[in-house]
């Protein structure tokens, strides 16, 4: 397995993960995407790392799959390994993981890499970056949850529209149709970046885990449902101590040192 391929950076309770195939776009083989699986349950555990940042080396975010290994009988694993092996496990680890996944798309996001992106918890965009369901240009159909996860933040028609004609998205019309958070000036990308995975790692670690685990759950459940879920969550939540450093710096009028504990 190629340890290089994916590319691990800690630093001030942040991970930082870069997907490392620039010469390809940084799209997916085996090797690579069974070692982001690998990564990300390190994370999982290491209770050091309080936010995560997804991004790619060179002039992309993701390309999506590496076709080269489909077309190769001697590699190809399969469409049916690729999505049970690759990308389904990606997608799970990333709304299981228990701390915020920031997405920084650096440049064109396209196909699995896409639908990766977005499922994230906060996906950011230089200007110079785009989305594409490149899928329906190759005759297969979204996959990596595009076909949950697109309907739900840009509606059922535009994402419709989107998948089957795999049109290319500008970051600036991904923000303004809702399907990222924000997009960012090219020459402050990567300041911005960092500047926002620190505000996030030194925000209440628990308190975001269980937020992440409700949005999940909402997916799925009907409002009596939810309720129960955000009544569990709250008393969970305050029996944190950084709910009691919250409440205390509230009185005090001063910033809170939330510890993610």
């Amino acid at each position: 397995m190629s340890e290089h391929a994916i590319e691990l950076e800690l630093k001030d309770q942040i991970a930082y993960i870069y997907l490392n195939r620039p010469q390809v776009f940084n799209s997916f083989n085996r090797p690579m995407a069974l070692h982001l699986q690998k990564v990300l349950d390190g994370l999982k555990e290491d209770d050091s790392v309080r936010a995560i940042v997804l991004s790619g080396k060179g002039k992309a975010f993701c390309a999506g799959q590496d076709l080269q290994e489909i077309i190769n009988p001697e590699l190809n694993p399969g469409l049916n390994n690729i999505l049970k092996e690759h990308y389904n496990p990606i997608i799970d680890r990333i709304r299981k993981i228990n701390k915020p996944v920031i997405a920084a798309v650096n440049g064109v996001a396209a196909g699995a890499g896409a639908n990766i992106a977005l499922a994230c918890d906060i996906v950011v965009a230089s200007e110079n970056s785009s989305f594409i369901q490149a899928f329906s240009k190759i005759g297969l159909i979204p996959d990596s949850a595009g076909t949950f996860f697109l309907p739900r933040l840009i509606g059922f028609q535009k994402a419709s529209a989107l998948t089957m004609l795999g049109d290319k998205v500008s970051a600036e019309e991904a923000e303004r149709m809702g399907m990222i958070y924000k997009v960012i000036p090219q020459k402050n990308f990567e300041t911005e970046v960092n500047n926002l995975a620190s505000k996030v790692a030194q925000m209440p670690t628990k308190a975001l885990a269980l937020t992440k685990s409700l949005l999940n759950e909402s997916l799925t459940n009907n409002l009596g449902s939810q309720l129960e879920s955000e009544l569990n969550a709250q008393i969970e939540a305050s029996e944190t101590d950084d709910f009691k450093e919250g409440v205390a710096a509230f009185v005090e009028k001063r910033k809170p040192n939330f510890k993610g504990e």
